[in-house]
């Protein structure tokens, strides 16, 4: 902060309500950082029973960079001597292009699969941004339109300059998927106060421990701003609504792209908010077109991270189609209507009592509960037995901080990351082998201690349905 942006009165009470305001912004950005050591090893790549991390056999073709998928509307920089290629500020078109994470400095493919699979890494491998190339751009918002006999038209010119963006960047997904071991995408949407860089250089380090198998890509809306009056979180919260609809788009672009066959999509803190009210929407669309959100869209898991978004909030979002039986169901309302299931279709949540991020942003927005911070001991016997119907739906608790303030622990917690690969790239369902965890209560989980059993495991004949 600049010594000017306290000079806003020489009032006592001014100066009073500054700085705790001052320590919420300290509290919040607690995510973003100016170095990236690559994450912990998953822990599910260790031990006597650990997995394989590579099972390419052309794998002595690999070469340490990896590329990744970057879709924006954030600004580009104005110079190529800028800190970071796409700025915190606010663009009205969607961008699209690839992006270079680099491990370490030159080291050879083979030193790094040994640094991946070193249970404590004594010796640190820094990750950072190489090349990024923009390859695409879709028209700048709001598209022009006209009018025509009958009405108002979108202008020819402008829906040909979007077909042709759209199909460029389909193009781009179908050239990733046919290099890629598996036909899926994982798309990350990051949180308050993130770069561009930061983003990626998270996708890639999840990318690497993924096996690198699927096509791997970021979604990076405007985070990271500096107006309003709590050091950016105000800015970041707007602009997070304002890449709603951008979100969709992509996620509509993507799933339409021939080859795809699922979509993973991974949001951490107030990324989760952009990503289920977008899927909110999309939700809506499938439904008016009589199908369910998964089967339409390709959607397999919907991992939430470290969610903050008000609990009431999020329901209200996720189960919209099922509160609202007056809408429509292909031409009219159909309030008996039967959606057909998609069995790939997972929601998982994980929170946290001990996120310190969270309870500040609890205390700032006077949320009652922060859905990153939610247990089963807040729900009732019959509420935890209503849960049970709403599908493959699970809620992940961890205790405990491997970082500073408790909310990155998808990447700093060794379990935790452990638990999201068993997920996506195994297809695991809670407790099966090789993702260990013990249930709480109907779909509450915890991620064990290493060496003794979790605090949180209840008695499941208790509150379990």
């Amino acid at each position: 902060m600049r010594e000017g942006d306290l000079c806003l009165s020489n009032s006592g009470a001014v100066r009073r309500w500054i700085a705790p305001v001052a320590f919420v912004g300290f509290i919040l950005s607690g995510c973003a950082t100016t170095s990236h050591p690559m994450m912990p090893t998953p822990a599910l790549y260790a031990g006597p029973e650990a997995r394989t991390l590579f099972t390419d056999p052309l794998v002595d073709d690999r070469k340490p960079p990896l590329d990744l998928l970057f879709i924006t509307d954030r600004r580009p920089a104005k110079s190529p001597d800028e800190d970071a290629p796409y700025t915190a500020e606010r663009s009205r078109s969607i961008a699209f292009g690839s992006t270079t994470i680099e491990f370490g400095e030159d080291i050879s493919w083979d030193l790094l699969v040994k640094k991946s699979l070193v249970a404590q890494r004594t010796d640190p491998l820094y990750l950072r941004l190489g090349p990024t190339k923009e390859l695409g751009r879709f028209p700048p918002i709001p598209y022009e339109i006209a009018a025509v006999p009958g009405g108002m038209s979108r202008l020819p010119t402008i829906v040909e300059a979007h077909q042709r963006a759209k199909q460029a960047l389909q193009d781009e997904i179908a050239r990733r998927l046919s290099i890629a071991r598996r036909r899926e995408v994982v798309l990350f949407v990051h949180g308050y106060d993130d770069t561009f860089e930061d983003a990626a250089l998270t996708m890639g380090e999840l990318c690497h421990f993924l096996g690198r198998d699927f096509v791997c890509g970021i979604f990076s809306w405007p985070a990271g701003g500096r107006r309003g009056q709590l050091l950016g979180y105000d800015f970041d919260t707007e602009s997070s609504e304002y890449a709603v609809e951008d979100l969709l788009k992509t996620i509509r672009i993507v799933a339409g792209t021939p080859g795809v066959e699922r979509i993973h999509l991974l949001a951490h803190s107030r990324g989760t908010d952009t990503l289920a009210t977008a899927l909110s929407e999309l939700s809506a669309e499938a439904y008016m077109l009589r199908e369910s959100l998964g089967r339409r869209f390709k959607i397999a898991n919907v991992v939430l991270m470290a969610p903050d978004i008000d609990g009431d909030v999020a329901l209200s979002k996720i189960f919209k189609v099922f509160s609202d039986p007056d809408l429509p169901f292909g031409g009219m309302s159909d309030p008996s209507a039967a959606l057909e299931p998609t069995p790939e279709f997972k929601l998982t949540l994980y929170v946290s009592p001990d996120d310190k991020a969270l309870a500040t942003s609890g205390w700032l927005m006077g949320s009652v509960a922060r859905l990153g911070r939610i247990n089963s001991e807040m729900f009732t016997p019959h509420e935890m037995k209503e849960m049970s119907t709403w599908g493959e739906v699970n809620v992940i608790q961890v205790r405990g901080t491997t970082d500073f303030f408790g909310h990155s622990y998808f990447e700093s917690n060794p379990r935790v990351s452990a638990d999201i690969i068993a997920m996506v790239r195994y297809g695991l369902k809670p407790n099966e082998a090789g993702r260990p965890l013990e249930q709480i209560a109907g779909p509450f989980w915890c991620i064990p201690a290493r060496d003794e059993p979790s605090p949180q495991a209840k008695n499941v004949s208790q509150l379990a349905p």
